[in-house]
Parts: C-alpha cells; structure tokens; sequence
C-alpha cells in the first residue's frame, strides 16, 4: 500500500495506471475509519483495477469550529485498517497541500441543498463538494463510492459532478450497521454508554417506518415515528421526513419509486443521522 501526501506525487504514481487504462476507484473519506468505510473499499476493489483512498479532514465543510477540533483523527488505526482491507493507495494531503491559498468556492447545487442537513448545517454541502471536486481533480478516478448514510451528501456530489460535466460515476453503498441496527458512524465514539441506547430509537423508527411503509398513511408513519424519539431521553429530534429521494421534497405519494425516511438527531452531545430507503 502506497502512502502519498502530495498531488503532484499522486499524479505521477496513478498516470501510467491511467495510461494503461486500468480502473481508478476513489473512496474519500475523513479518516476515523469503521467498517462501514471498509465496506465501500471491498465494493471498489469489485468494480476497479486500483482502489485510492483518502484520508483529509476538510476545514471548509465545518460549520461550527469546534466540531473541527474535536473530529477524531486515528491515523495509525486508520492506516492499519486500509492495509489490512488491501487498499492500495492512501492519499493524506495537509491542509496546504488543498487549500494552497485562500479561495471563494460557491457553485448551484440545487433546492436541495437547503434541506434538511442544509438548513441545519449552513454552507456544509459548499464545503463538501469544494473538496470532492479537488480530490476527482487530483485522482481522475473512473468511479467514486460513498456511503448512503450521507444520503444527502450523495446527492449534492451527483449534482456537482453534473455541474462540472465530470466523467466519474458516484456510487452509493449501502449503511453499515451494528448487530443492534446503529449506523456505523465516525461520531458514535463520542456517545456515552446511555446515549448508545438512546440512539437506538432511530434506526428503531426507520425499521418502523419501512415495515408499515405499505399499509399505513405517512402522516400516521410520520406521527408514529416522531411520537417512539420523542419519548427516548436523552434524544432531541432536528428532523424526520420521508421524502422524494431526488428532491428531498416530503413525499406523499407512494408510488412514487424512490423513497426515502431521513433521520437527524442529537443523542447527548452528539449529532447523528440515519436513513432508510422505502421503495
């Protein structure tokens, strides 16, 4: 497994891979890494000749600088992971490395990015795609994956990548969960021992949702769903929704093909998010 920090490095390694017209699978990531992340390098390992993955907490997608500080950063586990799941490139740029010199970054990602995680994390998907966009720049991968947990998040790079007219294709990987249903997630290190339980409710709602999806009206699924978080402590529901999957407009209709119930809440101290497609 080849370690790299620079772009210009990178481009030297993977160009006569290009040239060869070998496969190039990215899996961007923020380190922290769980199984959920050795998930997706497993399904890229299926669909390309190379897997490249990149470990960079992006400054510009945080909206509160206090939630940057305390992201965690296991370099050492994280490395040792990727190794063990026979990645074969690590691409660990700094800070400098991306962001050389200052610079305004604002592109239309659509209605959609002022929804849900748009409205409660202000400029969040800006920052996202900013760094995705240089990383597709650094890589030219043939195809990314990313985990459906950031359902949302997919979204939004879809629509960056339609913006741009790159040639890569995205990917979305299904959620990684616990043996008691709790998505995998960077953050859930942080949730005490009771907030761990209390989380449970999310996932225990979606299940809800997506059992009853058929035979009951969303307004009762959604009132049902609200009712089991609200009465867990510990939980602070942000949002609920089941939504169009494009749109992430609330969805009524069912036969409508993609559906999706969305999830954000603060167990504790901590913010997690869950889904669960319905159709």
């Amino acid at each position: 497994m080849e370690v790299i920090n620079t772009i210009a490095a990178l481009k030297s390694l993977l160009g006569p891979i290009q040239l060869a017209q070998q496969k190039i699978a990215l899996v961007p990531t923020m380190g922290a890494l769980h199984k959920g992340h050795v998930s997706l390098i497993k399904i890229a390992q299926q669909q390309a000749d190379v897997v490249v993955c990149s470990i960079f907490v992006n400054p510009t997608q945080f909206t509160d600088p206090k939630d940057l500080e305390k992201y965690p950063r296991p370099l050492e586990h994280d490395l040792k992971m990727l190794s063990e799941a026979g990645c074969n490139v690590v691409f660990m740029p700094s800070v400098t490395e991306m962001y050389p010199k200052a610079e305004a970054w604002h592109i239309d990602l659509g209605p959609a990015e002022f929804l849900l995680e748009g409205e409660f994390r202000k400029g969040h998907y800006q920052g996202v795609t900013q760094i995705v966009k240089k990383l597709f720049d650094a890589v030219n991968p043939d195809v990314a994956f990313f985990g459906q947990k950031d359902f949302q998040q997919v979204l939004m790079i879809k629509n960056m990548v339609a913006y741009f007219n790159m040639p890569v294709q995205i990917v979305s990987c299904p959620i990684i969960r616990e043996a008691d249903g709790l998505a995998m997630s960077s953050r859930n290190i942080h949730l005490t021992a009771a907030d761990r339980k209390n989380a449970l409710v999310l996932s225990r709602a979606l299940s809800y949702v997506q059992e009853n999806f058929a035979d009951k009206s969303v307004p009762d699924l959604l009132r049902a769903a609200k009712e089991m978080i609200d009465a867990t402590p510990g939980v602070e529901l942000d949002y609920f929704t089941i939504a169009n999957g494009e749109t992430l407009l609330p969805e009524e209709d069912k036969t409508h093909h993609n559906i999706v119930a969305l999830v954000a809440a603060k167990v504790g101290q901590t913010r997690l998010i869950d889904n669960m497609i319905l159709n």
